[in-house]
């Protein structure tokens, strides 16, 4: 196992992380913008206000890109399985 062959793998490690992470970090920053700007507009400040809405968005991305996500981690995880003899030896 040489350290180039490490760092391929941390870098696609980061890659897949960053690819599964973006969909859902997006979609709340997107919910919390809009929410944000209702809440400037009306000048309710409420938690609660901020905090269900974009639990119900993660709930929404989750499950309509949930199975993107499953196919990506699971292709990722047979790769680097299969290759681990090539790494040992």
């Amino acid at each position: 196992m040489t350290p180039e062959s490490i760092i391929v793998i941390g870098q696609q490690a980061l890659v897949v992380t960053a690819m599964l992470s973006a969909p859902l970090l997006l979609s709340a920053l997107a919910a919390g913008l809009l929410i944000g700007m209702f809440q400037a507009a009306t000048q309710i400040n409420e938690v609660t206000l901020s905090f269900i809405p974009k639990l119900l968005v993660l709930a929404a991305a989750l499950y309509v890109g949930g199975g993107w996500m499953l196919k990506v981690i699971v292709g990722y995880s047979e790769s680097l399985i299969k290759s681990i003899p090539s790494l040992i030896g």
